[in-house]
C-alpha cells in the first residue's frame, strides 16, 4: 500500500472513531456560548486580496470588516467607518473610521490600512483575481494595467480616521461593494514582514472582526475565539467557534447528526428528502443562476427565432423536481432572487417578474418560421458543457426535451472544466452550460454581464448597453432600477440565454443556534449568533 492511500486509510478510521465517540453526546455543555460549523473546505488562502472560494469568504467575514458591513437584508450597514459622506454627484466619498477601531492585537484601524490594502489588491505585481472589484476607483482599472502610477488611484488618506475616496463615475452601490472581502483592510506591518505566509497561520493573522483565529490545524479545524478588541465586541455574545473542516458532504452530515456540530451546508442530495421530512432542512437564497448561453453570432443561433424555439421548448419544474433537487428554483429570467430594490423596497425579482417562456406550441412555430419546420433542414446542434455528472444529467434531460418537442437532435460534447472555459471564452460553441454568481447585492452584479463586450454570448445591443450605463451613471436609485428592468427584458426579448435554476444554500441548523443570518452572497454572518438550549 502506498504512503498517500495508507494516510487516507488512517485519516479515514481516525474520522470513524471521532464520529463514534461523539455519537448521542453533545459537544458543549448548555451555558457555554460555542458554535461548531462544519466548514465544507480547507481555504486556499485567508488573504482577502486573493481568496476566491465561498469557504475563505466565510472564515474571513468572521475576522475582518470593511468599511461597512451587510445587514439581514443585505444591506449596507456601518462597519469600520461609522459614517461617511457624499457628494452631489456621487464622485467622492468621505469616509469617517471609528475611533475606537482596533485590530485584534490592540493596534488602532486606521485609513492608511484601507488604503495600503486597496492598493496591494490593485498592484498587478500582487496578481489578485479580485482586483476587478475596486475598478470603480478612479484610475483603478489604469493602475492595474500598468498605465498610471499607485499615486493616481482614487483613495487619499487625510487623517488616521479619515478616507477620500474618488469614483471614475457614480456607483450607487458602492457602500455594498466596500463590505466585499476585496475592500478589507490588512494589517500593514504583518503583511509586509510576512509577505508570503501571513494569511496561512493563526499566529499572522491579524484581523479587525469580531472574532480572531486561536488555531488552525490545516485540513483540519478551524477554531476561533471572541475578538475583545473589536468595536462592537458587546454584541459578540459567542465565546468561541469551532470549525472541523471536511469536504464530504455525507461526514458534515453525519457530524450533525451524531451533536458534533451544530450547522454545516449541503447535505446530500440523496439525503434532501429525508431530512425535508424531518423538518430538519432549510434553504436560504444564493445569488447565482444556471443557465445555457447562446453564441448569438454563430449559426443556427444567430436567427433570434431559433434561439426563442429552443428557449421555449422545455420544462424546468420537471428538470428541478427530477434531476437538478437540492431545494433549487427554476429561473426565468435573469437576476436571481434575493436582492431588494431600495426605492419599492421589494424584491427585484419578484417585482419584474418572469420572462422566459415555456410553450411548446410557440416554440414549433417560432422554429417553421425561421426556416426549420420539425427541425428540419436544421444544421448540427451541439450542447457543450464542463465534465460533471450533474451537468451530464441536465444535458441529457434537454437534449431529450429538444428531440421530442422540436424534432431537433443535439449532440453533447463534455470538456474538462479548463478546456471548457477556454471553449466558451473563445466562442467555440453554439450552446454551452454557464452559471453566475453574484459578488455584491445588487443587481448589476447580473446585468452588466451582457454588456461586457467580451461576453460568452458574443451579444451586443446598443440598446441594452445604453440602459446599463444609464444605470451606472446615476445615483437614482428609481431610475437605475427601472433601467436594470427595461435591459432584462431585452436580453429576453433577444433570447440571449435560457435561464434553468437559480442556486440556493441548503443547510441544516441545530434549533437552538440563533442570531445568525445568511446572506444573498452565500455567506453565514455569525456575529449576534449565540446558542440558546
Amino acid at each position: 500500500m502506498s504512503c498517500k492511500k495508507l494516510c487516507a486509510v488512517l485519516l479515514t478510521m481516525a474520522m470513524l472513531l471521532t464520529l463514534a465517540a461523539g455519537c448521542g453526546k453533545s459537544g458543549t455543555s448548555s451555558n457555554e456560548q460555542v458554535l461548531r460549523y462544519a466548514l465544507e473546505a480547507e481555504p486556499a488562502t485567508l488573504d482577502p486580496a486573493k481568496s476566491t472560494a465561498i469557504p475563505e469568504s466565510l472564515v474571513e467575514l468572521q475576522i475582518f470588516e470593511g468599511l461597512t458591513r451587510l445587514d439581514a437584508k443585505d444591506q449596507p450597514v456601518a462597519g469600520a467607518a461609522e459614517k461617511w459622506d457624499v457628494s452631489a454627484d456621487g464622485l467622492t466619498y468621505i469616509f469617517h473610521l471609528r475611533a475606537n477601531a482596533k485590530w485584534s492585537n490592540g493596534d488602532p484601524v486606521t485609513a492608511h490600512d484601507f488604503a495600503f490594502a486597496w492598493k496591494r489588491a490593485l498592484n498587478p505585481e500582487t496578481a489578485s483575481e479580485n482586483a476587478y472589484m475596486l475598478f470603480p476607483l478612479k484610475n483603478a482599472q489604469a493602475y492595474n494595467e500598468k498605465k498610471v502610477s499607485v499615486d493616481q488611484v482614487g483613495v487619499k488618506v487625510i487623517d488616521d480616521h479619515t478616507l477620500e475616496v474618488s469614483l471614475e463615475k457614480p456607483t450607487a452601490y458602492f457602500l455594498n461593494l466596500v463590505a466585499f472581502h476585496a475592500f478589507y483592510p490588512v494589517h500593514q506591518k504583518t503583511v509586509t514582514a510576512n509577505a508570503d505566509k501571513w494569511a496561512g497561520e493563526a499566529g499572522t493573522l491579524i484581523g479587525n472582526g469580531p472574532f480572531k483565529i486561536s488555531n488552525w490545524t490545516h485540513s483540519g479545524k478551524i477554531e476561533f475565539v471572541k475578538n475583545d478588541q473589536y468595536w462592537d465586541a458587546g454584541a459578540v455574545k459567542l465565546a468561541k467557534m469551532e470549525w472541523p473542516i471536511s469536504d464530504s458532504q455525507t461526514t458534515r452530515l453525519a457530524m450533525l447528526e451524531n451533536n458534533q456540530v451544530d450547522m454545516m451546508v449541503e447535505p446530500p442530495v440523496v439525503e434532501h428528502d429525508r431530512l425535508t421530512q424531518a423538518g430538519l432542512l432549510k434553504v436560504s437564497p444564493f445569488l447565482g443562476i444556471y443557465y445555457y448561453v447562446f453564441n448569438t453570432q454563430k449559426p443556427p443561433f444567430d436567427n433570434v427565432k431559433v434561439r426563442k424555439a429552443f428557449a421555449a421548448a422545455i420544462n424546468r419544474d420537471m428538470l428541478v423536481k427530477n434531476v437538478i433537487k437540492g431545494g433549487k428554483k427554476p429561473a426565468y429570467a435573469w437576476v436571481a432572487p434575493g436582492l431588494t430594490n431600495p426605492v419599492s423596497g421589494k424584491d427585484f425579482r419578484e417585482e419584474g417578474g418572469n420572462y422566459a417562456l415555456e410553450d411548446v406550441a410557440q416554440a414549433k412555430k417560432l422554429l417553421a418560421e425561421a426556416g426549420y419546420p420539425d427541425g428540419q433542414g436544421l444544421p448540427p446542434v451541439t450542447l457543450l458543457f464542463n465534465t460533471s455528472e450533474l451537468h451530464k444529467s441536465i444535458a441529457e434531460a434537454m437534449q431529450e426535451m429538444w428531440k421530442q418537442n422540436l424534432g431537433v437532435t443535439v449532440d453533447l460534447t463534455n470538456q474538462e472544466s479548463k478546456v471548457f472555459l477556454a471553449t466558451r471564452t473563445e466562442g467555440d460553441f453554439q450552446i454551452a452550460r454557464a452559471s453566475w454568481t453574484g459578488d455584491y447585492a445588487d443587481p448589476m452584479t447580473f446585468m452588466d454581464v451582457f454588456k461586457d463586450p467580451e461576453n460568452d454570448a458574443k451579444y451586443a445591443s446598443p440598446a441594452y448597453n445604453r440602459l446599463i450605463e444609464q444605470a451606472q451613471s446615476t445615483t437614482d436609485q428609481k431610475v437605475r432600477m427601472q433601467a436594470m428592468h427595461d435591459a432584462e427584458k431585452i436580453l429576453f426579448d433577444d433570447a440571449v440565454i435560457i435561464p434553468i435554476y437559480y442556486t440556493t444554500q441548503p443547510y441544516m441548523t441545530k434549533p437552538y443556534v440563533k442570531g445568525y443570518f445568511w446572506s444573498v452572497l452565500g455567506l453565514a454572518d455569525f456575529k449576534a449568533a449565540y446558542i440558546e438550549k
